[in-house]
């Protein structure tokens, strides 16, 4: 077993067992799918499970965004379609930008100490921190809509942590499982 997948192991246990309910990631959860499953060893599988590197887990989370001047040195740079007469060449140009904007908005170290945890859909996902002192919270990661990586709050600013966020997620499933399957 990796360095990182120990790390995984270990934080996950202690999350489902303060948690206290032995909750299994990757068996049923929050958004469209749940990434991560212990048969085993630890294994991620679907949409962005790669995006978590396991060899840095054991390193802290940024916790802040990229250089704003950087970031909005590329951001505005982004070519625009009706600056194209041929849809080759603009085709071309957002290729060339993709590349400068991953660099910048999905660097490996922006997410290191980090797992995503569920999907939301249009490749947002949420990301549970591993270590640090952001360590046992959820994350949103809306990069794709050129927003950083931020801490999921409570209506009170409170960072949520996974039981809360799992608990959240089976309280909204319980009151909205009756109303599933019937019909207008």
């Amino acid at each position: 077993m990796s360095e990182g997948e120990s790390v995984v192991g270990q934080v996950v246990e202690e999350l489902c067992v303060s948690f206290g309910h032995g909750v299994q990631v990757g068996v049923v959860g929050p958004a469209c799918s749940q990434f991560g499953a212990l048969q085993g060893r630890w294994r991620w599988e679907g949409d962005g499970a790669d995006l978590a590197d396991l060899s840095r887990l054991a390193e802290t989370l940024l916790g802040q965004g990229p250089d704003p001047k950087l970031f909005n040195d590329v951001l505005v740079q982004r070519p625009e379609e009706e600056d194209f007469e041929e849809k080759e060449d603009f085709d071309d140009a957002i290729e060339a930008w993709d590349e400068r904007w991953e660099a910048v908005m999905f660097a490996p170290e922006r997410t290191a100490g980090a797992i995503v945890i569920c999907h939301l859909g249009c490749a947002q996902r949420e990301w549970l921190i591993i270590s640090g002192r952001h360590r046992g919270t959820i994350w949103s990661g809306c990069r794709v809509d050129d927003v950083d990586l931020a801490p999921v709050l409570d209506s009170d600013r409170t960072p949520v942590g996974f039981a809360r966020w799992y608990t959240d997620w089976l309280e909204k499933a319980e009151r909205t499982a009756p109303t599933l399957g019937r019909l207008p």
